[in-house]
């Protein structure tokens, strides 16, 4: 199984990137994907997450309103797309895998892909 992440960057306050994270080597049916982050000196928390099965989607309170995850299944592709980023947004970012729904705890994640950095800073 393979996680490849992308879209990172430098933005300003009020900005916005999107975040990709394609999949490749998965077989199960039933699972949660989405994106954690952890900023320097935190440990790593769930951000948003989305329901293979129905497509429903998780988003942590700081980010709801803020922050858009969907899908192109066809692609085998997630985004997060991130609008109004805020200085506390800087964080990698690792896009991760959990089995049968959305788990937003690392502790239950199956598979990461590797980090992207978000830095927001004028």
């Amino acid at each position: 199984v393979q996680l490849q992440a992308s879209g990172g960057g430098l933005v300003q306050p009020g900005g916005s990137l999107r975040l990709s994270c394609t999949i490749s080597g998965f077989t199960l049916t039933y699972y949660g994907i989405g994106w954690f982050r952890q900023a320097p000196g935190k440990e790593r928390k769930g951000v948003s997450c989305i329901v293979s099965s129905d497509g429903d989607t998780y988003y942590e309170d700081s980010v709801k309103g803020r922050f858009t995850i969907s899908r192109d299944s066809a692609k085998n592709t997630v985004y997060l797309q991130m609008n109004s980023l805020k200085p506390e947004d800087t964080a990698v970012y690792y896009c991760a895998v959990t089995p049968l729904t959305c788990l937003m705890d690392r502790a239950y994640v199956d598979h990461w892909g590797q980090g992207t950095q978000v830095t927001v800073s004028s």
